[in-house]
């Protein structure tokens, strides 16, 4: 998979079974809420919260995939080929951040 063909394989979704797009704004609260559930389950699971019982079946590559699939919208509703925005700031965090991770003691 490459994100363009993500970004088709959402809209068509979308044509296919959403009707349309959520707006703008409403697709940022669910991009929020998505985030927080990824969020309870790393803090409970990985951090240092207990993992209530009913948190122990929660999926986190379905959450994951989920902030994946409203951030995929939001591209597509706002005209962003995600693709090449992703490469681009790849590459310009890797002229300005090679040298200073690897100069980093706290990473050793």
């Amino acid at each position: 998979m490459n994100i363009k063909n993500a970004q088709k394989d959402v809209d068509n979704w979308i044509k296919a079974h959403g009707v349309r797009y959520f707006n703008e704004l409403t697709n940022m609260a669910q991009l929020t809420e998505e985030v927080g559930e990824v969020a309870r389950i790393i803090a409970r699971r990985y951090g240092e919260q207990s993992e209530k019982e009913s948190d122990k079946t929660k999926d986190l590559g379905e959450e994951l995939a989920d902030v994946m699939f409203v951030v995929l919208c939001l591209a597509n509703q706002t005209g962003v080929n995600l693709e090449e925005a992703f490469n681009k700031k790849l590459e310009a965090k890797t002229k300005r951040d090679h040298d200073r991770h690897h100069n980093n003691k706290k990473l050793k």
